[in-house]
Formats: C-alpha cells, sequence, structure tokens
C-alpha cells in the first residue's frame, strides 16, 4: 500500500510539473502595465537630439541682449541673427549651434558667450509619435502623451473593425538596439474590462490589430 501511495504522488508531481511547463511555454509575452520611461531610463531616448525645422531656438549672448534672438527654424534649415545672417540650424545639436555662432561673433567681439536653447521641439514630437495600424476604424500616427495606453490609442483610431481579431493584437516596441513584441488581448480588454495587458505606451510604439482567419 505504501509502494502504491509512493508511485501515485510521484506520479501526481511530475504530471503537475510537465503541466506547468507547458502554462509556461504556452503563456503570451504580456507586458507589464506598470512599464514607464522613468523605469526604463535612457533606453527609449535618443542619445542627443538634433534640431530640425519647426523647432524654436532661443540664442542667448550674454550681455549683448540686442544680438538674442528667439525664432523657429526655418523650411530652409535656417535661423537669423543680428550681425552674421543666417546661419544652418538643423541637424545640430544645441551646442553646436551655439559654438558656430560664438565662432562667427569672434569677428565682431573679443569673448562671446553664447547658449542655445530649445522652447519647443517639433521634431521630437514626430520621433515620439505612437502608429495604430490594421482591423481599426482608420489607422493613425499620433502624438505620444505620457500615461497614455493601448486602449487610449486604439480608441484614438476609432477603435476596432468589424473583421479584427482583436486578442491577437500585438505591441512592437524598440528598445535598445532590439525590438520587443508582446501580446495584447484588446478584446478582453473591450468586452471584459480586464486590464492585465493594457500596457502604457512609450514613445515609438505600434499597435497593430490584425485581421481574423476565415
Amino acid at each position: 500500500m505504501f509502494v502504491t501511495m509512493h508511485a501515485y504522488c510521484k506520479t501526481l508531481l511530475l504530471g503537475l510539473l510537465i503541466a506547468g511547463l507547458v502554462g509556461c511555454a504556452s503563456t503570451p509575452n504580456r507586458p507589464p502595465p506598470s512599464v514607464s520611461l522613468e523605469e526604463l531610463g535612457p533606453r527609449v531616448l535618443v542619445e542627443s537630439y538634433k534640431m530640425s525645422v519647426g523647432d524654436q531656438v532661443q540664442v542667448n549672448v550674454w550681455e549683448n541682449e540686442e544680438l538674442s534672438v528667439s525664432e523657429p527654424i526655418r523650411p530652409d534649415g535656417k535661423i537669423s541673427l543680428p550681425l552674421i545672417g543666417d546661419v544652418m540650424a538643423a541637424g545640430l545639436e544645441p551646442q553646436e549651434l551655439a559654438t558656430d555662432i560664438k565662432q562667427r561673433l569672434y569677428a565682431f567681439m573679443k569673448k562671446p558667450n553664447v547658449t542655445v536653447i530649445l522652447t519647443s521641439l517639433q521634431g521630437h514630437e514626430f520621433l515620439s509619435r505612437v502608429r495604430v495600424t490594421g482591423s481599426v476604424e482608420e489607422d493613425m500616427s499620433m502624438a505620444y502623451q505620457q500615461g497614455m495606453t493601448v486602449l487610449d490609442a486604439v480608441l484614438e483610431a476609432g477603435g476596432v473593425n468589424l473583421y479584427a481579431d482583436s486578442n491577437r493584437t500585438r505591441l512592437y516596441r524598440r528598445i535598445g538596439g532590439s525590438n520587443e513584441t508582446y501580446d495584447i488581448r484588446l478584446k478582453d480588454i473591450l468586452e471584459e474590462g480586464d486590464m492585465s495587458t493594457n500596457a502604457l505606451l512609450l514613445p515609438g510604439d505600434v499597435v497593430t490589430v490584425p485581421e481574423r482567419r476565415f
């Protein structure tokens, strides 16, 4: 009787172990809803920002207020400054532009002290956009807002259409040099209120809702 019970326990334990392994293998790659910019840190940020057309630039020349300006970068990529005229700004980092302006001002003053500050980053807004594609009412490219979730983005795109296979929705995210893919059970979110896969989005995320397989 003892042997039989011992064998039964071993069989039961082995069965539970196998079931656990199968369960782990089939567990979808779900993004933790708590993921945020603060937790990921610089992995989701660009190493340096190069200015682009539309960015608002404030140039300060110390003790020379008449030479200081605040203006957007023009479509030709330049800004215009007193004394030195047009200066290319697009494609440069703020510090690079400050150095260029400083070098040009040496022709007019001994020790120019120049700082460049970005007060509005239109180019950054494009880099940060979130895209929603597939079986939604309208493919969307929208500005990223902190706190935005998958559900927010899908609703912004008008919701899913009649052909959507919502529970096979995927979230694609680039972190560092690698691409991550997460399973989003969008139907459960929309119809059952199950928010376990309603992940917080990050700049550059792409949400794709596939069509049903007929």
